[in-house]
C-alpha cells in the first residue's frame, strides 16, 4: 500500500471513529433529555456546562439505581388518598396548617416509596430520575411552604402550594387522590403513571 493510500485509510478510520463517538454522545444526550425532561435544561443552566450537567444527571441515575423503591399496595394507596382528603378539608378552615400537613404527607409518601428524605437538594436530585416532570411543582410548593413558615404567604399562595403538592403526590401515589373538597386542586396536576400492585408494600396509617 502506498503512503498516500495509507494516509487516506487512516483519515477514513479516524473519521469513522469520530462519527461513532459523536453518535454515542448524541444518543446518550437524547436519553438524558427524555429521562429528565425540563430538569435537563435546568441543570444545564445551573452548571453552565452541558458536559458537567450530563455528568451530574448520570450520577443521579447511578444513585437512583442503588435505591430499593417500593410501589404502594392498593390499601396503602387508599389510606394516602384519605389522608389527602383530610388535608383538603383542613384547608377550608386553616390554609396554613393544611399546607404544613401536605408537606409532611408528601414527605411521608416519599419515604414509604423508598426515597431518601435527608437534605432537600438531595431529595430533589433523587426524585428527578423518575419524577422530573412534577419536580417543579415540588420546588414551587416547598418555596411557598418556606414563606408560609415565615408568615409571608397569603391564602392564594397557600392554595397554589396545595395544587403543587398534589401534582407530586399523585405522581408518587400512582393514582389521582380523591376529588377536591373545598379547594380546587385538580388543576396543574399531570396524569400519574399506574402503580404496580405489591402486597408486600408497607401500609401507612393515618
Amino acid at each position: 500500500m502506498s503512503p498516500t493510500a495509507l494516509i487516506v485509510l487512516i483519515v477514513v478510520i479516524l473519521v469513522v471513529i469520530a462519527a461513532v463517538v459523536y453518535g454515542i454522545q448524541v444518543m446518550r444526550r437524547k436519553q438524558l433529555q427524555h429521562t429528565f425532561g425540563p430538569e435537563y435544561d435546568r441543570v444545564v443552566a445551573d452548571t453552565g456546562s452541558r458536559t458537567e450537567a450530563e455528568k451530574e444527571l448520570r450520577d443521579r441515575e447511578k444513585r437512583h439505581a442503588e435505591l430499593e423503591l417500593k410501589p404502594l399496595s392498593p390499601e396503602a394507596q387508599r389510606t394516602y388518598a384519605a389522608n389527602w382528603e383530610e388535608v383538603q378539608i383542613q384547608f377550608v378552615d386553616n390554609p396554613s396548617s393544611a399546607v404544613t400537613a401536605a408537606d409532611e404527607l408528601v414527605t411521608r409518601l416519599i419515604t414509604d416509596r423508598g426515597y431518601p428524605t435527608g437534605e432537600y437538594d438531595e431529595r430533589l436530585a433523587t426524585l428527578s430520575v423518575e419524577h422530573a416532570r412534577t419536580l417543579e411543582h415540588y420546588r414551587e410548593a416547598h418555596e411557598i411552604s418556606r414563606r408560609n413558615s415565615a408568615g409571608e404567604a397569603n391564602t392564594e399562595d397557600l392554595r397554589q402550594a396545595l395544587v403543587h403538592y398534589r401534582a407530586l403526590f399523585a405522581d408518587l401515589l400512582g393514582t389521582d387522590p380523591v376529588p377536591s373538597t373545598g379547594i380546587n386542586t385538580t388543576e396543574a396536576a399531570p396524569a400519574p403513571r399506574p402503580a404496580a400492585d405489591d402486597s408486600s408494600a408497607r401500609d401507612t396509617s393515618r
